[in-house]
């Protein structure tokens, strides 16, 4: 009996001494070591034109009065660390990771390199994350994947090469993903299209090849999506468009796109910008397309489409930009294309087209 109250005093002595040293650690991540970590940032800046952080930054003024900063008025925290434009070069040290209450990132528009330390993985009350127009020319982290509050991603043009990560998925409160003029090769992963909060999709010159993948129609949160200037294939799946009544721009040309346009994209009726240029489109131009009466952009030039122009189109009054030259249409011109009076810019060029523009356009 005494051995064991022995060893219940000597549990509970060990207890209390893990408590304790726990209680310390909470304490030690406070506004000093929030100062300290920017205090790190600074040390890895090697080039600072204006002088911004060299002489804002000083341990003579208060972390929450430096310049790109805020702090909380709750916990009297760093919530915010917004360093775009400040034409800053240097690196990123680990330190940044003690910064556990940062909400917003922000480091656009420098010069940082090197790598970026897994301990930002620690920042798990992220919400807005932009690194976008650096040069850390490295693959996407993958601990990206855990910091699952985050509404807003912009990694575009960091010279990101390799694929894209599955684990992106896993980002469920994600709202805008911007991934544009980087290096990326291989498919879109499906993941991607399961997040169902997502808004906009930004894929812009990169080196994707593949399908697009046809569970994209699984998204009806969806505005915004451009995944031109690609290496992507084969067809538009018929379903792809079933869902997506909130889709307001639709960018997918520079691609090797060969099917026929999905006379489904008439389902999309919000849409007001379509984009499928320098693709090779076949068949003809969809009818259904009249039904889209909120567009503003029609761009389907230099590709393989045949038939003629159909007079629906007459029906997408807002329609400004009409743009079909470089295929293989034949026929006339249809009168109907006259009910287009916010038309500023067409282009029709290099088809086998007859007759002129009809009259009404005509000022």
């Amino acid at each position: 009996m005494e051995t064991n109250h022995s060893l219940c005093i000597l549990f509970m002595a060990f207890f209390v001494q893990f408590l304790v040293f726990s209680f310390v650690g909470a304490k030690q991540t406070n506004i000093i070591t929030d100062q300290q970590a920017l205090l790190a940032l600074k040390a890895h800046i090697t080039h600072d034109p204006s002088n911004l952080l060299a002489t804002n930054w000083s341990t003579t003024t208060s972390v929450c009065n430096w310049i790109g900063i805020r702090c909380g008025a709750r916990h009297h925290r760093v919530t915010i660390l917004d360093i775009s434009s400040f034409n800053l070069t240097g690196i990123i040290p680990p330190q940044l990771g003690n910064l556990s209450f940062l909400t917003i990132l922000g480091f656009q528009n420098n010069s940082f390199y090197g790598s970026l330390p897994d301990e930002l993985a620690q920042l798990r009350r992220l919400k807005y994350l932009d690194f976008s127009y650096n040069n850390f020319n490295l693959q996407i982290p993958l601990w990206l994947a855990s910091l699952t509050k985050l509404q807003f991603l912009g990694l575009n043009e960091i010279k990101f090469s390799g694929t894209i990560p599955q684990s992106l998925g896993n980002l469920s409160s994600l709202q805008q993903l911007h991934l544009d003029y980087n290096q990326l090769s291989g498919s879109i992963p499906t993941s991607i299209f399961n997040i169902s909060s997502l808004q906009l999709l930004s894929l812009y010159h990169n080196q994707l090849s593949g399908s697009f993948p046809s569970i994209f129609f699984n998204m009806p949160s969806l505005l915004y999506i451009d995944a031109g200037d690609n290496g992507l294939s084969g067809g538009l799946p018929e379903a792809t468009f079933d869902y997506l009544p909130c889709l307001e721009t639709l960018a997918l040309d520079g691609n090797m796109f060969s099917s026929e346009i999905p006379s489904t994209l008439s389902k999309c009726r919000g849409l007001q910008s379509l984009s499928l240029s320098y693709n090779y489109f076949t068949g003809a131009i969809p009818k259904e397309i009249g039904q889209l009466t909120q567009l503003k952009e029609i761009r389907i030039g230099h590709s393989r489409l045949q038939g003629e122009i159909p007079g629906e189109l007459g029906n997408c009054t807002r329609l400004e930009l009409l743009t079909f030259q470089n295929n293989q249409l034949t026929g006339s011109i249809p009168k109907d294309i006259g009910n287009l009076i916010q038309l500023t810019n067409m282009h029709l060029d290099d088809n086998n087209l007859q007759g002129a523009i009809p009259k009404e356009m005509v000022t």
